[in-house]
């Protein structure tokens, strides 16, 4: 395996480029290249079964180009694919799952909330996660939520309306912490914060994901010479103006770190 192949990351769309982004920071010498499946989003209101299908063909498409390490940038792809995955190629497979454990690990007082997609919440990895580390939390289905930023809309009226609904049950309890279990919620994290009382910590899984990757990376040698020029190539399985879209909410997301 060469150390000077591409980081494939993928996700359903574009919410995988703020993990993309944190990644980039913080190896500035590596190429990536970023599969979008456009095509195909939204993977959260899907079954198992077809999110499983889709995230193997995307991978496949990766691989097909040349990748040394694969990140599963996508929550939902991560609880219905990630072991297929694992037991398909040798190189490293990070995947992603809610930061629910931080959240616990590190709660002070009152309720932990858990923003994430219908079938991630429903998944056995979920459930498992939640048995751990769900005491003091509550999951929130969140189906559309994710659907605001592919349309771009980050702060709209319709979007206040959703998010005010959506916590609106918690609205007389003491908030802890918010985890932000999709990766397309990061750049909701403005909007979402001005729903919630002042102080409330957003909580994702970035900085984790990117420790894990550089230790494996770093385990099997395969960081990048620091003389190397990094390189981000993005591609998309839908329309050339869903590939504009990717490139142009990368910028949004590097604005992010």
């Amino acid at each position: 395996m060469s150390k000077d192949l591409p980081i494939g990351f993928f996700d359903s769309g574009i919410g995988g480029l703020s993990m993309l982004a944190a990644a980039m920071k913080q190896l500035p010498n590596e190429r990536f290249v970023y599969l979008g499946d456009s095509a195909h989003a939204p993977y959260g209101t899907k079954s198992d079964a077809q999110v499983r299908a889709l995230t193997m063909d995307a991978v496949k498409q990766l691989t097909n180009r040349g990748i040394k390490a694969l990140v599963v940038a996508c929550n939902t792809a991560t609880s219905a694919g990630i072991n297929a995955l694992r037991d398909a190629y040798q190189f490293p497979v990070i995947g992603i799952e809610p930061a629910l454990k931080l959240a616990y690990d590190t709660h002070q007082d009152g309720l932990i909330l858990v923003l994430a997609t219908p079938l991630t919440v429903k998944s056995q990895k979920y459930r498992s996660l939640f048995e751990k580390y769900g005491q003091n939390a509550a999951s929130l289905p969140s189906p559309g939520l994710m659907d605001f930023v592919e349309r771009e809309e980050l702060d709209s009226p319709a979007l206040h309306r959703y998010l005010a609904d959506l916590f609106a049950p918690y609205q007389d309890q003491v908030i802890d912490s918010v985890v932000l279990g999709c990766t397309h919620y990061l750049f909701l994290k403005d909007t979402i914060t001005a729903h919630l009382p002042a102080g409330t910590r957003l909580l994702d899984s970035n900085d984790g994901v990117t420790r894990q990757l550089i230790k494996r990376l770093s385990e099997q040698g395969l960081l990048a010479s620091p003389h190397q020029l990094a390189q981000i190539d993005i591609i998309s399985t839908g329309s050339a103006e869903k590939e504009a879209q990717l490139r142009r909410m990368l910028k949004v997301a590097q604005s992010l770190f």
